[in-house]
C-alpha cells in the first residue's frame, strides 16, 4: 500500500449512494484494495476504523485469484508453470500494484547506508532502485514457485487463503508497528490493536479451516508470522513503518502463507 498512491475515495455528506458510515468504510477499503471500480465517497479514516475486517475483503480477493488459478489448471488445462505465471500477475494487476510498489520501496530502503530518516526518504523517493528490484524479484520468484507447486485439487482453496493471509500479514505489521507521523499508512496503523488481531485471526481461522482444514489454520499462521517479521523488520531500519511497508507485508505475507501450505500438503 504505498504513500504515493493517489486516492479517488473523497468523502461527501450529500452522495446518498450509502448512508451509512460502515458502509462507506467497508466498501471504500474493497476499491482501495482492488482494481473494482465501486466509487465509493468515504475519507481514509472511515476505512481504516475497518483495518482488522480487511482479511476478510483478502478473501473477496482470493475468490477471483482462486478463479484464475482454477480455469487455467483445471478447464484449460494449462501448465502448472504458465498457470502460476497468469494467478501472480492477476494478483498483483487485481490489488492495484501498490502492494507491489511498497514492496519495491521497501527493498530501496533496505538497501541504503545510513540512518533511518535518509533510509525513509529513499524509500519514498519515486525512483526505483536495485533494492527494489532485487527484492521484487526474490519474492516473485518464491511466489511463483510456491503457485506451480500448489495441487490441482486445491489450487482454488490455497490461493484463496493465501490473499486473506496477505491482509492477516497487513494488519499484523501495523499492529505491531510504530506509525510514520506523515502518510495515509498511519491512520491503518493507530486503528490496529492486539485485541482486534485477534478478532481477525479467529474469524480468519475459521475461513481458513473451513476451507482446507488445518492447513488453512495454518496459512494463516504463516501470515502472521510475516508481518511480525516485517514489522521488527521495519522497527530496525526504518524504526517508523508506513504505507510501504504495509504494502509490503502484504506480498511477503502471501509468499510465506503459499510456502506454509504447499508444505504441509507435500505431508498429508
Amino acid at each position: 500500500m504505498s504513500d504515493k498512491r493517489v486516492l479517488n475515495v473523497e468523502y461527501e455528506k450529500s452522495h446518498p449512494a450509502l448512508n451509512s458510515s460502515k458502509l462507506r468504510g467497508i466498501a471504500g477499503l474493497i476499491s482501495f484494495s482492488t482494481v473494482i471500480p465501486l466509487n465509493i465517497h468515504t475519507t481514509i479514516e472511515e476505512m481504516a476504523a475497518f483495518t482488522w475486517f480487511w482479511p476478510v475483503i483478502g478473501g473477496l480477493i482470493g475468490i477471483f485469484v482462486g478463479a484464475v488459478g482454477f480455469i487455467s489448471l483445471n478447464l484449460l488445462h494449462l501448465s502448472p508453470l504458465i498457470t502460476a505465471a497468469l494467478v501472480y500477475s492477476f494478483a498483483i494487476w487485481f490489488t492495484g500494484f501498490h502492494h507491489l510498489d511498497g514492496l519495491m520501496d521497501m527493498g530501496d530502503g533496505l538497501m541504503v547506508h545510513g540512518d533511518h530518516q535518509k533510509k525513509i526518504q529513499v524509500m519514498r523517493d519515486m525512483m526505483v532502485g536495485t533494492g527494489g528490484i532485487s527484492l521484487f524479484f526474490i519474492v516473485a520468484i518464491i511466489t511463483f514457485s510456491a503457485i506451480n507447486a500448489i495441487p490441482a485439487g486445491l489450487i482454488f482453496l490455497v490461493l484463496l487463503i493465501s490473499e486473506v493471509a496477505a491482509k492477516t500479514s497487513l494488519i499484523t505489521c501495523a499492529t505491531f508497528s510504530k506509525p510514520f507521523p506523515d502518510g495515509t499508512g498511519r491512520l491503518f496503523i493507530e486503528s490496529m490493536n492486539i485485541k482486534l488481531l485477534v478478532l481477525s485471526f479467529i474469524l480468519t481461522s475459521i475461513i481458513g479451516f473451513l476451507a482446507i482444514s488445518i492447513t488453512g489454520i495454518l496459512g494463516i499462521i504463516g501470515g502472521i508470522i510475516a508481518g511480525a517479521a516485517v514489522a521488527a523488520v521495519a522497527s530496525k531500519q526504518f524504526k517508523y513503518a508506513t504505507g510501504d511497508i504495509l504494502g509490503a507485508s502484504n506480498e511477503i505475507g502471501r509468499l510465506v502463507s503459499l510456502i506454509v501450505m504447499t508444505t504441509v500438503l507435500i505431508y498429508i
